[in-house]
């Protein structure tokens, strides 16, 4: 399951991290990280090298993101997180470059003492949230990383937080109990809870669960603060009943200040008894700053999901993403225009079938730059506010954040290939763009498997895409057994982009090739194409896995057919259990990670009550039929495959009950099978150790059955 916008006992082996890694090094993070010396044939095909890429390089590889370029355009901060496999930890550090000669990123001084989340401000300082006085603040740095001052010191965490245009004021998201008056109120709260002897939680309302956390009764609220100190923090949204951000992937692109600073508009859903199955967030403006309990509800009208708050240069217009369709969370995101002064609103480039994630306004304010997923990839696209024309900024790769200069972008990309590094390009022409980072250089050694994107004839004989990639080090004429990937969601994408959970090319550096397919219910081929998965899930995605199982198997004569495993996660997983009943005996083996085993089930214990109700259609007693047609639960007869069932034990999405039933379902039949349960982990595997553990599980279980000891 998508997690909303765009989831026991530990059984297996005691070994450690360091045992696991089997000695491979922990590349280090250069001071200064150069660029490299070819940096405009990076972007394209990987080096082929003796020794291939492993799961144990990507694990420990640095992972880039977040730039953010100063108001003269002259620097740009950007994040590196270094991972420490041994420690299994990961820690954040912000790096600088001279955008008008790059060639080296400088570490801050600032990261001595914590610090993430970097935002320039209109006075051409730094800011950013560091926990070195005790708790999570925001602070204040030249532009060189000098003179840090903390801004704010509030009794709880900031979370998030946004500056005004002027930089006078900064508004911060705490997490407070909403019935106290104050901070005070709530730090009293906290602690007596904390010191309380009785474990019991008690509740009125759902969420009683979210994602990975029990509800302890806070709440996202927003608070603005004076950067010079002066005044006492005011809460702007006191008397809201809802989280700012959402909880608990949101951030500070949900609110904003107005222009002129005076008022703070946020997207926030309601919560009351319907929270779990509603997906109308709403736009807010505050009444000034008072924190009076006032607001005014900008988008009223839609009962549908309206976020992302972003001002024009000229204050006048609002431009904000907007679905059409209550309760779905996978909706094509549309780009709307409010005119502050007269209300007036109206959507931009109506006609363009992609779903926007992210905006940001020109400096002349006639164009909207988007990030949208576009058939494998993730582009910058440009939108003439004017007209709607809409034009392709970027091409091949996934584009996971940028930010404007005074001649055009910088931006992180990374593909199948390689993971984020900083990319530069200007508004006009048709050049490459230029690398200008190099944070991963210990992978410029290392064999990739080489990816194409493909297309067959799918369900309803319409085009499906795909890729397959070639073992590293790939010999012409061998045949090579299989991982047959299945992409979550399920309204999600296997395309040229990086993963740090399911990359594909970990697989490839094991000798394997890879098949992965966009079927129907993808993203980034068409809200048509995405809705076609809701209420079929176990027929129209199956027919696109099987039509482009055959096609690659066609086409691709190194694939080994009789050598393959199919592996899922989520809604992978899902497929994984529907696979087993429905399309027996096809793979040798089969890998399911937190997948539904029931979906009758799921529809009681998911904790995202919106996903399922659009997506079976209704809730479970309104619908029986609709959680029962593609039930994987109904075919366990059908079972004889040998299966890898994985678990998350703090996974609420799909919980762990699902993955017991699959395991005993399993175990009951006779059918080879194993489990492994990690206690500390939610949908996705995260901690270094874990993640080891992970992969050495998965590409034992591929090994024994694919790659059998002669």
């Amino acid at each position: 399951m998508r997690p909303a916008t765009p989831r026991l006992i530990r059984l297996l082996t005691g070994l450690s991290a360091a045992a696991l890694l089997a000695g491979a090094a922990l590349p280090a993070l250069a001071e200064n990280p150069a660029a490299p010396a070819d940096a405009a044939t990076a972007v394209t095909a990987p080096l082929q090298a003796a020794e291939p890429f492993s799961y144990r390089d990507m694990i420990s590889a640095n992972r880039l993101g977040d730039p953010q370029v100063s108001p003269d355009g002259r620097w740009v901060v950007y994040s590196v997180t270094a991972t420490d496999v041994e420690a299994n930890r990961r820690q954040g550090a912000l790096y600088v470059m001279d955008l008008r000669d790059p060639g080296e990123g400088r570490r801050l001084a600032i990261n001595e003492g914590g610090a993430n989340t970097a935002r320039w401000g209109s006075d051409g300082k730094l800011y950013f949230l560091s926990g070195r006085s005790g708790s999570s603040q925001v602070w204040r740095a030249n532009a060189d990383g000098t003179g840090a001052v903390q801004v704010t010191n509030l009794p709880v965490d900031v979370n998030a937080y946004r500056l005004s245009r002027d930089a006078g004021k900064v508004v911060v998201s705490l997490a407070v109990f909403p019935s106290c008056a104050d901070l005070a109120c709530t730090v009293d709260r906290a602690k007596a809870e904390a010191d309380s002897k009785s474990t019991g939680q008690v509740y009125d309302r759902m969420f009683v669960r979210h994602w990975d956390t029990w509800n302890d009764g806070t709440q996202n609220h927003l608070f603005v603060v004076n950067t010079d100190d002066s005044g006492e923090p005011v809460w702007v949204t006191k008397g809201f009943d809802g989280d700012t951000p959402s909880k608990p992937f949101g951030d500070e692109g949900e609110f904003t200040f107005t222009p002129d600073g005076d008022a703070v508009v946020f997207s926030a859903r309601l919560a009351g008894q319907s929270e779990p199955w509603s997906t109308n967030f709403d736009l807010y403006r505050t009444n000034g700053l008072s924190g009076d309990g006032v607001f005014e509800n900008l988008t009223d009208a839609n009962d549908a999901w309206d976020t992302g708050p972003v001002f024009s240069p000229d204050g006048r217009t609002l431009a904000y993403r907007a679905m059409a369709r209550p309760g779905f969370e996978a909706d094509k995101y549309a780009i709307f225009l409010r005119d502050m002064q007269t209300g007036q609103v109206r959507q931009v480039a109506a006609n363009w079938d992609r779903s926007a994630d992210s905006l940001q306004w020109s400096r002349d304010g006639n164009t909207l730059y988007v990030t949208a997923g576009d058939v494998g990839q993730t582009r910058i696209f440009s939108i003439d506010t004017r007209n709607s024309v809409v034009t392709p900024v970027t091409g091949p790769g996934h584009v996971s954040s940028f930010a404007q200069t005074p001649t055009g972008f910088v931006f992180a990309q990374d593909s199948l290939t390689r993971p984020s590094e900083l990319f530069v390009k200007t508004f006009l022409g048709r050049e490459m763009p230029r690398r200008i980072t190099d944070v991963n250089p210990q992978l410029d050694a290392k064999a990739f498997g080489e990816p194409e994107q493909f297309t067959f004839e799918g369900w309803n004989g319409e085009t499906v895409h795909g890729y397959v990639i070639k073992p590293a080090n790939y010999v012409e004429g061998q045949k090579y057994p299989v991982a047959f990937l299945i992409h979550g969601g399920p309204q999600g994408s296997f395309g040229n982009s990086w993963s740090y959970r399911w990359n594909p090319e970990t697989y490839a550096g094991a000798g394997y090739a890879v098949v992965m397919i966009d079927f129907h219910g993808s993203t980034g081929y068409g809200q048509g194409f995405t809705d076609a998965i809701s209420q079929h899930w176990g027929d129209r995605p199956l027919e696109d896995l099987q039509k482009g199982w055959a096609a690659a198997q066609s086409r691709y004569g190194f694939l080994d057919g009789d050598r393959a495993c199919a592996l899922g996660a989520s809604y992978g997983g899902y497929m994984i259990n529907w696979i087993a009943g429905n399309w027996p005996g096809e793979f040798k083996c089969l890998v399911n990670h937190d997948g539904v085993f029931d979906t009758f089930g799921m529809g009681y214990s998911t904790e995202e009550l919106w996903f399922t109700e659009w997506e079976y259609g209704g809730t479970p007693w309104e619908n029986p039929r609709g959680y029962q047609a593609f039930n994987p639960a109904n075919h366990v007869q059908n079972w004889r495959d040998p299966m890898l069932v994985i678990q998350g034990d703090r996974d609420f999405r799909i919980p762990t009950a699902q993955a017991l039933s699959t395991f005993t379902a399993l175990q009951r039949r006779g059918v080879e099978s194993r489990l492994v349960v990690f206690p500390d982990e939610n949908h996705w595997v995260l901690k270094p150790a874990n993640s080891l553990q992970w992969h050495t599980e998965v590409f034992g279980w591929l090994d024994k059955h694919l790659k059998p000891v002669e």
